[in-house]
């Protein structure tokens, strides 16, 4: 690919005079192109066709002389990026007398000569797609290539690339190229060009090659841009670019970021135990398993880790995120949110003006809405003014007031929330749910036991209290409490793959005598706990709870949950859904397609993969009859794929927008979730315009779909912007009840933790996706999709499945006995600096804050200090800093 030429001498070369002065050249005038070139260029040519007869010669002497000059005129100039260097551009017309007297040249030392200098002009003469390049590099001498220039190898390495897919197909011997292939990628090592040699390795399939020419000067960046390459490479191949990188960072001993890939590989638990094994630095393995607990990983600490108890139980404890709720609550008295919000401080009646400020309608569901909204906002908190309020206050106070102040199934969520005040915090919240599992209703001992659940979400514990309270009353009688201790347990040990759960709730679906609704919630439970594990006897009981449904069942819509609780089995894991995605196609076809359309969104979730967002678009395209569900979550499915990484999602945007205008009701009520999900916690300012444009439209589906996800879009992040599109929205749907319960809860998310808290299921730098809180995000996503059966019917309860997304959004440095620290650091908006020359800066337009502090969607964060050395690379929620030994204080 040469570039373009000038016809007037711009390269500088070393020999280049200054052109003649202008009024001769303007006398002249231009008779011939020959005319143009200045004396010292004409000298040049002549000299070169005078070497070029030379080359012809009989006797090998002058030979070897006139191609030793060629050489030397070629490789003194190519020095200019900007033209082709003078003597490759008066060698062109020559190229083919060369080329015709090379192939009469006998074997010998200057034949090889020849096709070195034929390999060279070969850049700028030979036509596409003939690789004459690197034919004659091939035949010429076993030289250092780079001595010809970066340009040179560039060409070689594209016709490489080129050359291999050839010989592949045809099957032919690929030794001597490999030969090149390692000189090539030795000399890009050299020069700071990581990116072309991992593209070339990509080409050739051989990137275990790059593990022997990193070293420590380039290793980072050649990682860098193996695991952000990997995003974009098909199946099996991203998995092999990850395992390369891993492999380096363990050569280099940067075991921090070798953990954060071994999360993303296939089969984590091997490759995590051997980077936990590979040091003796105790203080590393602290941050490990800070890394392991953000991730919801569920890892037993053994002997090969930690062999002494002590250091056994302290590790244990960090991996099973006890800490958490006191990290969290010190970030939060830091940022003096301690304060107990009402839901009336998150309406904000008082700024809105005119009709709808008192509106006394449907109060059941107005209280309902505010239980969830008090929930949202002091998430985590352990106090609020409602539940959690002394009860001899002369307000409404008492909590046992307000549970009484919902209806039936109301009370269930009213008790509910209590668990999710109390986040994280499990003693102080077993205690204070305990009261509830002694009442006669019903309904409150149901969402008592969901409470427990949802208080010891994300939080392990070594004697299982949850398990032991919640497994006496999975076979009662009545179906609110089995349901509730059910989804109680899914919420507790999502992610944890417990065996027992498996035998207990397997039961509860092979059981024939278990309503619809119990073994729905089963198979949504056994779905989170062994979310991504591709179980098979799991997948087994789900498919034939699914088939001995009735066709009266098979109508009602809560029986849409059953194919996505098998979907989560298969979360993110590809191909391994395929023979489950066959099974299904034998379904009755109510279910059928809509399950076929599940499976496949759910397993290549989180994967990008371009072929198969395709697929569900062309999905989407058809035009069908009334009656059909399946496009729903074809367009859910088109967001989960294509939120990996930016460029993708940013496309999916545009798709979804086509959607809105061609498509048919059904997937117009999905789009809004579909954008929900994309920027979940990320307020994009178009994203958030569409839903602003959609939360009026005419179907009640797709303006209440678009509510909500006005809250999931600006969920934790008090965005202003939003939170008055909600208050004016409030005002306008005064009368609609079940529009005015959308807005609150919309309200209740953007507030949600105070703001102190995201939904986003990626973290460490958007690389790592926890397969929890995206299958909690899924579940309500698709309970979303038929609004008045579920969330606005009996079922509002499932909104509580989001609390396995929700992750304080900070960054809590600790010093080495994991005891707060403040440090100043530098907050900004990440800058993605792959395959950038230098060192560059990675954030940009940032402010220097002293931890702990928020960091927001994109946003990165950097130590302002040199006197502490971070034990990871990837600043977020636990960092451990050790003293720098070499700091010393002016």
């Amino acid at each position: 690919m040469a570039p373009p030429e000038h016809p007037t001498p711009a390269a500088p070369s070393e020999h280049s005079q200054p052109p003649p002065p202008a009024a001769a050249a303007k006398g002249k005038g231009k008779k011939k192109d020959d005319d143009d070139l200045s004396e010292e260029d004409q000298a040049l040519k002549e000299q070169l066709e005078l070497y070029v007869l030379r080359a012809q010669d009989a006797d090998p002497g002058v030979q070897k002389l006139a191609l030793e000059s060629m050489r030397q005129e070629i490789r003194s100039a190519t020095s200019s990026m900007t033209s082709v260097p003078k003597p490759l551009k008066f060698l062109r017309p020559h190229y083919g007398t060369l080329k015709s007297y090379f192939e009469t040249m006998p074997e010998s030392e200057m034949k090889k000569y020849m096709a070195d200098i034929l390999s060279v002009l070969a850049l700028t003469m030979s036509i596409e797609g003939e690789r004459e390049s690197l034919k004659y590099r091939l035949l010429g001498s076993e030289g250092d290539i780079g001595s010809w220039g970066h340009e040179y190898v560039r060409n070689l390495a594209g016709e490489i690339a080129q050359e291999f897919q050839k010989r592949q197909d045809d099957d032919l011997p690929i030794d001597a190229l490999m030969e090149l292939v390692q000189q090539i990628i030795s000399f890009h090592m050299k020069h700071n060009a990581e990116p072309e040699a991992v593209d070339l390795l990509m080409e050739v399939e051989d990137l275990d090659l790059l593990v022997e020419h990193v070293d420590t000067t380039n290793y980072k960046r050649a990682c860098l841009y193996l695991t952000s390459s990997s995003k974009y490479l098909p199946a099996p191949d991203d998995m092999l670019a990850l395992d390369i990188a891993y492999t380096i960072y363990m050569k280099f001993g940067d075991l921090a970021s070798a953990l954060r890939i071994a999360l993303q590989l296939e089969k984590p638990m091997q490759y995590v135990k051997q980077v936990y094994t590979s040091t003796d630095d105790f203080l590393l393995k602290k941050q490990f398993s800070y890394i392991i607990a953000r991730h919801g990983l569920a890892m037993e600490i053994d002997d090969e880790i930690a062999a002494d108890d002590n250091d056994k139980e302290i590790l244990q404890e960090i991996v099973n995120n006890t800490k958490l709720s006191e990290g969290y609550l010190t970030l939060a008295r830091d940022i003096e949110v301690m304060e107990p919000k009402s839901p009336e401080d998150i309406y904000k009646v008082h700024l809105i003006d005119g009709r709808g400020a008192s509106s006394s309608l449907d109060s059941a569901r107005q209280n309902l809405a505010a239980t969830f909204v008090n929930a949202f906002v002091n998430a985590g908190f352990g106090q609020d003014k409602l539940m959690t309020a002394p009860s001899d206050s002369s307000s409404s106070g008492s909590s046992g007031n307000w549970l009484f102040k919902n209806k039936e199934h109301g009370k269930a969520s009213a008790a509910a929330s209590l668990g999710m005040i109390l986040l994280w915090d499990t003693d102080s919240g077993l205690a204070q749910l305990d009261k509830y599992l002694h009442s006669n209703d019903t309904h409150v001992v149901a969402g008592a036991l969901l409470g427990i659940g949802i208080v010891t979400c994300g939080v392990k514990n070594d004697c299982d209290p949850a398990l032991a309270i919640l497994m006496e009353y999975i076979g009662k009688d009545d179906s609110n409490i089995r349901i509730g201790a059910i989804l109680g347990l899914g919420i507790a040990y999502a992610g944890s793959q417990k065996e027992e759960l498996k035998t207990h709730l397997s039961a509860v679906l092979g059981d024939s005598q278990s309503p619809l609704e119990v073994l729905v919630f089963s198979a949504i439970a056994l779905g989170l706990v062994f979310v991504g594990s591709c179980n098979e006897e799991i997948a087994q009981s789900i498919i034939f709870a699914l088939m001995e449904r009735s066709e009266a069942e098979l109508a009602e819509p809560i029986i849409r949950l059953l194919p996505v609780a098998l979907g989560l089995l298969y979360l993110g894991k590809q191909e391994s859904v395929e023979a489950t995605a066959e099974v299904s196609k034998t379904f009755d076809e109510k279910i059928g397609k809509y399950c076929d359309v599940t499976l496949m969104s759910l397993a290549y979730a989180g994967t990008g993969n371009v072929l198969k967002v395709q697929k569900l678009l062309g999905i989407c395209s058809q035009h069908l009859e009334k009656g059909e569900t399946h496009q729903g979550p074809a367009v859910l499915g088109i967001a989960l794929i294509a939120m990996a990484e930016e460029l993708g999602a940013e496309m999916a945007v545009r798709s979804l927008e086509r959607l809105l205008q061609y498509g048919e009701q059904n997937i117009r009520r999905a789009v809004p979730l579909a954008l929900g999900i994309l920027c979940i916690s990320n307020p994009k300012v178009n994203v958030m315009d569409t839903l602003s444009r959609l939360s009026h439209d005419a179907d009640a589906d797709v303006s209440m779909a678009a509510i909500i996800s006005l809250g999931l879009i600006g969920a934790g992040t008090n965005n202003a912007r939003i939170a008055g599109m909600l208050r004016n929205l409030s005002s306008y749907y005064y009368k609609e009840a079940a529009h005015l319960f959308c807005v609150r809860i919309a309200q209740g998310l953007v507030h949600l933790g105070k703001g102190l808290l995201t939904l986003s299921p990626y973290h460490s730098d958007r690389f790592l996706l926890s397969p929890m809180a995206l299958g909690g995000l899924v579940t309500v996503l698709h309970a979303c999709l038929d609004m008045k059966s579920t969330i606005l019917g009996k079922y509002h309860y499932i909104l509580y499945i989001i609390v396995l997304a929700m992750q304080p959004r900070m960054l809590l440095t600790v010093d080495e006995d994991l005891k707060p620290l403040s440090v100043p650091v530098r907050v900004g908006q990440a800058v993605d600096v792959v395959g950038q020359a230098g060192r560059p800066k990675t954030i940009t337009g940032f402010q220097t804050h002293s931890t702990p502090v928020l960091l927001a969607a994109g946003e990165r964060a950097e130590l302002a200090t040199e006197k502490y050395i971070p034990l990871t690379p990837v600043l977020e929620g636990f960092v451990i800093l050790k003293k720098n030994p070499e700091y010393h204080e002016e």
